[in-house]
């Protein structure tokens, strides 16, 4: 035992003192044979063998643990020495960081609307089922909620499912006129090559009198804006259904991959669908308790954008940290 108490002591790395360990506290090791010989002792002796076993465990178990701690020591401050930086020298590497491709692709998007006198609002990312639903005529039960897969939680609040709500808490702080977007992150429980749990929306509010705001107005701004964002591209508005706006429309540009030839992107078609837009339906006003106004609404995922202005195949690439992509946008 004694020999055992001076090889703990004399080892000098952890793989050392590890071998040491299991040649004394294993389950073949020294202590472990000498417990084994407790059979053989007579009845009377048992005790004070087995108690001086274990006092003779218990010592060399601090011994082992002191020196443990000691060589752990000395590891870590070798390897913090080894590894160490000096800050001081000189590199000639001249690389630069970045933006995030979807953060310049925002900031594009934003610089266009305040340019036109749009203000930037900002809301909440937890929000109740009256800024993200009641409010923007999706009421209890109805289908429309389906449309968007949603994270709850326990106290019935909800991770936003869009920008929104945004648009409700600006026009119960203020009063119309309104021009405004929302840029943010919002949360939907999908996930494949066009979706991700957590993305980016820009959506945009326009509020004035009645008779002040149009969709002649709003097809206007949208189509302008399509243009600066993608340059020469046709612009074609059909009609659709979202439960905030009446009448609705899809936006769709002619797509940049194939000059609308069709292609794979397109699927065939020469069309790529970018954005929603429609003017405001009156129960909106109604839950916010504006009277006499009228007004239009967009909404675009910014990774959309950002995908087709950097032929970006795979909305999940621009999520998964590859330096071989990011390093691409210096």
């Amino acid at each position: 035992m004694k020999n055992l108490e001076e090889q703990i002591r004399d080892a000098s790395s952890l793989d050392a003192l590890s071998r040491v360990r299991i040649e004394l506290f294993g389950k073949k090791g020294a202590l472990s044979k000498e417990f084994a010989k407790l059979k053989d002792v007579p009845g009377p002796e048992k005790k004070a063998f087995a108690e001086g076993l274990n006092r003779q465990k218990a010592h060399l178990q601090d011994v082992y643990d002191t020196c443990y701690e000691t060589l752990k020591k000395e590891e870590i401050e070798r390897l913090l020495k080894a590894q160490a930086i000096d800050v001081s020298l000189y590199s000639n590497l001249n690389e630069k960081g970045a933006l995030h491709p979807v953060m310049t692709t925002m900031d594009k998007i934003i610089d266009y609307f305040v340019a036109l006198n749009f203000s930037i609002e900002d809301g909440p990312k937890v929000e109740d089922d009256f800024h993200n639903f009641e409010a923007l005529n999706l009421p209890k039960n109805h289908p429309a909620r389906d449309m968007q897969d949603t994270f709850f939680f326990r106290d019935k609040a909800v991770l936003r499912t869009h920008t929104s709500p945004v648009q409700i808490r600006t026009m119960l702080a203020q009063k119309p006129p309104i021009r405004m977007i929302a840029p943010g992150a919002v949360f939907r429980k999908d996930y494949d090559i066009t979706h991700t749990p957590m993305f980016h929306q820009v959506e945009g509010l326009v509020v004035g009198e009645t008779g002040e705001v149009s969709f002649a107005n709003l097809k206007s701004i949208m189509s302008d804006f399509l243009h600066y964002m993608f340059g020469e591209v046709e612009v074609r508005f059909r009609p659709s259904f979202f439960p905030f706006t009446e009448p609705s429309a899809e936006v769709d540009i002619s797509c940049i991959f194939c000059k609308a030839e069709g292609c794979r992107v397109c699927s065939h078609t020469g069309w790529l669908e970018v954005l929603g837009c429609g003017i405001v339906d009156q129960n909106v006003f109604d839950a916010v308790n504006y009277k006499d106004v009228s007004g239009y609404a967009f909404g675009l995922g910014v990774e959309r954008f950002a995908m087709l202005l950097h032929k970006i195949p795979d909305l999940r690439m621009l999520f998964e940290g590859d330096t071989r992509l990011l390093e691409q946008f210096r």
